[in-house]
């Protein structure tokens, strides 16, 4: 298999179409299901949406494989008590919580056995929310593939590369870099660098698209021609292997005599794709105050509610400040909105310390927070005739319209900080009553 993309301009949400063949010949000319394809293939669609979805919005694929998806044994369940959706159905804290890193593996561990899930909202079958998780690996999948029926998969690397092999052909990524799997694509994952960690969003709901960009204009944000879908290739190979499903929030096993990566060509809009967060167009203030921060919005899921995400994914790269008599870092602020934050490399220009890469933090709806002590301190004697010049950072923040229900296992965790708020007590009373 090779790892070539597409960088083609491929744009979430908009309607492109695609086609790519690992075998000359393999795609059908003017229909999608002849009577027979060429080399003895099957043709098989893949559909994203309903069949009646507006064109703009219609995702689906045309498969060309080896053999139907439908050929494997009997699913039975799967053991992974760490990866699922309880997000518990009892009271939640509106505290401020944060983690530290998610300790790597100490024995061998593919990237589905290390998923572990922090917190989420919502579920597959009402096919609204998110699920979030982290995954912690130090063994590549070996004859085993996996999918997931509930939603589609923004893995999002911290430490160490992946190689993603799907049926669409293979997408490498490393720290800086997100994949997109959609929902039910069928995958294996190894470890370049032997071990890996990172995060992952499941999105139950709408599938993730570019934002529109209003009074920006056409460009800036997350430009489309720097997202690339994979070229065809394909896995010819037969054995003792198995299929990992997750369906409804629980794991399930089947055996398959063949590998289910065997698509030697494709064509349409429902496909992996890979981002580079480097490559994100920053925008931000040049006189006075900070816009909203949703000007540093990458990819979001739509809800029924216009103007309000399912999902928002938000990222903070490096960026330069300039804004005259102004708090440059983030301000206190709450939110309706609730905000599950990680960090993948460097220092948050929020925080001065307890937040580091690999680790997360959750602020619910209305819960207050902000900078802490010292960086408030050093943020309210900066001298702003000189830029601050936010280099070698990389934070993120999944953000969505119903509180974040965290997990026992997240709640209860040993890396979680129990004294997260000790961060603000530093905050000193410099009120002055005036005469």
């Amino acid at each position: 298999m090779t790892s070539k993309l597409q960088g083609n301009g491929y744009q979430p949400g908009f309607g492109n179409h695609f086609a790519t063949e690992a075998v000359a010949g393999s795609l059908p000319e003017g229909r999608n299901s002849p009577q027979r394809v060429a080399h003895g293939l099957y043709a098989e669609q893949l559909s994203g949406t309903a069949f009646t979805a507006p064109r703009s919005e219609n995702r689906r694929s045309w498969l060309y494989r080896i053999r139907p998806a439908a050929m494997h044994g009997s699913f039975a369940p799967f053991a992974q008590p760490h990866f699922h959706n309880d997000f518990q159905a009892g009271p939640v804290s509106p505290d401020q919580l944060r983690w530290n890193p998610l300790p790597l593996p100490t024995t061998p561990t593919d990237f589905v056995e290390g998923l572990y899930t922090m917190a989420g909202n919502g579920s597959a079958e009402g096919q609204h929310g998110v699920g979030i998780h982290l995954y912690a690996a130090n063994r590549s999948m070996e004859g085993r593939y996996f999918y997931d029926a509930d939603g589609e998969l923004l893995i999002v690397p911290q430490l160490g590369r992946l190689s993603i092999a799907s049926e669409f052909g293979v997408i490498d990524i490393e720290p800086q870099q997100i994949a997109v799997v959609p929902r039910g694509v069928r995958f294996s994952v190894s470890l370049p660098d032997g071990e890996a960690r990172g995060y992952v969003c499941e999105n139950f709901g709408a599938a993730l698209k570019l934002p529109d960009l209003g009074p920006i204009g056409s460009n800036g944000l997350a430009n489309p021609r720097d997202f690339e879908t994979p070229n065809a290739a394909y896995e010819d190979r037969e054995g003792d292997f198995e299929l990992i499903a997750k369906f409804q929030g629980h794991l399930w096993r089947a055996s398959i005599a063949h590998s289910p990566l065997d698509v030697v060509a494709w064509h349409g809009n429902y496909a992996p794709y890979r981002y580079d967060l480097r490559r994100f167009n920053t925008i931000g203030s040049i006189s006075f105050d900070h816009p909203d921060p949703s000007i540093f919005l990458v990819l979001h899921s739509p809800s029924d509610t216009p103007g309000t995400s399912n999902l928002d994914f938000v990222i903070f790269p490096p960026r330069w400040l300039v804004a005259q008599d102004t708090f440059r870092p983030p301000w206190f602020h709450r939110n309706i909105a609730s905000e599950f934050m990680g960090l993948i490399s460097g220092v948050y220009d929020a925080k001065a310390e307890g937040f580091a890469p690999g680790g997360a933090s959750l602020h619910n709806s209305m819960t207050g927070h902000g900078p802490d002590a010292a960086t408030f301190e050093k943020a309210s004697a900066a001298d702003l005739s000189k830029p601050d010049v936010i280099a070698d950072t990389m934070a993120f923040m999944f953000e969505t319209r119903a509180v974040i229900r965290p997990s026992a296992q997240a709640f209860d965790a040993a890396h979680r900080q129990r004294d997260y708020q000790a961060c603000w007590a530093g905050l000193q009373k410099h009120f002055r009553k005036p005469g």
